[in-house]
């Protein structure tokens, strides 16, 4: 499923329009950037929490020449489901 096909999801099951649902997402998808980005997590009963890690440097290699490399530290976006969603699945 892609983001449209969301769209068309959330517009169909919540009898509201396309253009109000995809404001509805871009407003969730924005609100969770701006939480993230601060250091806090998002977390949705049931569903799962969104979170954000460091990592840290390391030294990498480039593929093509095999010399080294070296990737800076950075925060990276990390998901957790929760039981509900793992227990959806199986």
């Amino acid at each position: 499923m892609n983001k449209s096909e969301l769209i068309d999801y959330i517009a169909g099951s919540a009898d509201m329009s396309k253009a109000s649902a995809a404001r509805a997402l871009e407003a969730t998808i924005d609100a969770v950037k701006i939480t993230l980005k601060k250091g806090d997590s998002v977390s949705l009963v049931g569903f799962g929490t969104f979170a954000a890690t460091k990592r840290a440097a390391r030294v990498g290699r480039n593929p093509r020449t095999g010399a080294s490399i070296k990737i800076k530290a950075a925060k990276v976006p990390k998901f957790r489901p929760g039981k509900a969603l793992k227990d959806a699945l199986n």
